[in-house]
């Protein structure tokens, strides 16, 4: 039997009336900040345009400092006060300190138990306390030590060699990024897999396109996140090929953990890990281990990204004007150093005070 139209569009209006009138008295109800008008299901959606920051202080100018926004089923509160987003971090630190269960926290984070995806509470506390003692804490870098003197010699080799002719231009960027990596693998689990001087090249392969990959998928957002009716169909395969790079990830992981596991000669971060699983084997999975080597990647990339910025050298004003044609090179190089950011000076002053 055949619904007559009418009545299907008269029930489709009601129920956009009674979305409306629901999600208007549950938005009395709990108090939120104002927000600009909004549309069923998507939300505030809508009114994400990009640069997003350019989005957000337009918004701030018509509804004040802190505005909400229901990005489809996420509620998202946006503070654009300094003063307010002091608060957030000093008096209410507790209150906002957990995150959004996101797709990426299920497969990336081991289904939220990692420090970056678990939950606030006492598990949380215990991987943070573990990574402040164990992995980052004084005397564990300062064992480190000599292989940051070793890659930045190699570093240096290398730069010596290219430029040893005469001036040379030198494209940097790798060879930081390739400087941090290895820093951070060697003290992870005594390898190096990038730049020269391979042990294993096909597993430095392996683990540059996972590391390439994992850095392009956590950094893509998933519409099933905000829409979870997507989740039903995988929209654009997003979480199929998350699952695929984690169980590459999980698999050249376990190796490592497996091969330190044999030989427990070497004084790396896994053969430390392995120690305490020893002692504490409920604890210290190898999922914790695990999660925990993503996490100190992250922080490396994190760092190499977030903790410098360049300073030209010289103060004379440099002509960025443009003409016509293809490449203008110009009457003199463009000379920039690497300096730390001035945030970061401030951490340290205020650690040594």
């Amino acid at each position: 039997m055949e619904i007559p139209l009418p009545y299907v569009s008269l029930s489709a209006f009601s129920l956009l009336i009674a979305f409306i009138f629901l999600s208007q008295i549950t938005r009395r109800r709990r108090n939120l900040p104002p927000s600009p008008p909004s549309l069923p299901v998507i939300g505030h959606l809508h009114h994400l345009k990009k640069p997003l920051h350019r989005t957000f202080h337009k918004l701030s100018q018509t509804l004040g400092p802190i505005i909400s926004l229901q990005l489809g089923s996420q509620l998202v509160v946006v503070v654009s006060s300094p003063s307010a987003a002091e608060e957030c971090f000093t008096k209410n630190d507790v209150v906002l300190a957990n995150r959004p269960r996101f797709t990426i926290g299920k497969y990336f984070g081991y289904d939220y138990t990692t420090v970056i995806a678990s939950p606030y509470g006492d598990h949380w506390r215990n991987l943070r306390r573990l990574m402040s003692l164990e992995i980052f804490s004084t005397s564990r870098l300062n064992a480190f030590l000599s292989i940051r003197k070793d890659e930045v010699r190699h570093l240096l080799r290398r730069l010596y060699q290219q430029s040893s002719t005469g001036f040379a231009r030198v494209e940097l960027k790798s060879k930081l990024v390739d400087l941090t990596f290895n820093n951070v693998v060697r003290m992870i689990a005594g390898k190096r897999y990038y730049g020269e001087d391979l042990e294993n090249s096909a597993e430095a392969e392996e683990f540059r396109v996972l590391m390439r990959e994992t850095v392009m998928s956590a950094g893509a957002s998933n519409p099933a996140d905000f829409l979870p009716i997507l989740r039903w169909i995988d929209y654009k395969g997003f979480e199929k090929n998350l699952a695929k790079i984690h169980e590459r990830f999980d698999k050249l992981l376990q190796g490592l953990i497996d091969e330190h596991r044999r030989d427990k000669s070497r004084n790396t971060m896994i053969d430390h890990l392995l120690s305490l699983q020893e002692s504490q084997p409920e604890y210290y999975t190898d999922e914790i281990i695990k999660g925990i080597i993503i996490r100190v990647m992250g922080l490396a990339l994190g760092s190499l990204i977030q903790c410098f910025e360049w300073e030209r050298v010289g103060k004379d004003l440099v002509n960025m004007s443009e003409g016509n044609g293809g490449t203008m090179p110009k009457a003199e190089p463009l000379e920039a150093m690497c300096k730390a950011r001035d945030v970061i000076k401030k951490v340290f002053s205020a650690k040594d005070a």
